[in-house]
């Protein structure tokens, strides 16, 4: 099962190499946070206060080109947490059909971000940070 996560927080440090952007529950309490790139960190804070850029960037591009083959990025998924490291699909659907595409959570993220589609994190991912 998974659960309805949203973007609660991003914190960005110009001299670290780790960036941090928080997840919390839509309908709980629940949170936690996953250390991504800066470049990746940049992007999704662009995004949430509405900074867009004269040309597109990756994750615009990326967003471009599944909306141009007739393509919606419908939901992002946070499917697994193994050695401290998480997963996460695209999930994308195209002629009636569901894809699920491979991605880094905090690329999933910024693309959530950029086409206002949901975020969800699996129940085993949310119980193990827990425990």
């Amino acid at each position: 099962m998974a659960v309805r996560m949203q973007l609660s927080r991003i914190i960005i440090n110009e001299n670290a190499d780790q960036q941090y952007i928080f997840l919390r529950e839509v309908d709980g309490e629940r949170s936690f946070a996953i250390v991504i790139g800066l470049f990746e960190a940049t992007s999704i804070d662009r995004r949430v206060k509405g900074n867009r850029g004269p040309r597109p960037l990756t994750h615009d591009l990326i967003a471009n080109i599944v909306d141009q083959m007739g393509g919606e990025i419908a939901e992002v998924h946070i499917t697994e947490l193994k050695d401290a490291t998480y997963f996460a699909k695209l999930k994308i659907i195209h002629n009636g059909e569901t894809l699920e595409v491979d991605s880094r959570p905090s690329d999933a993220i910024a693309l959530a971000v950029t086409v206002n589609a949901p975020i969800y994190v699996v129940e085993d991912v949310l119980e193990e940070l827990v425990d």
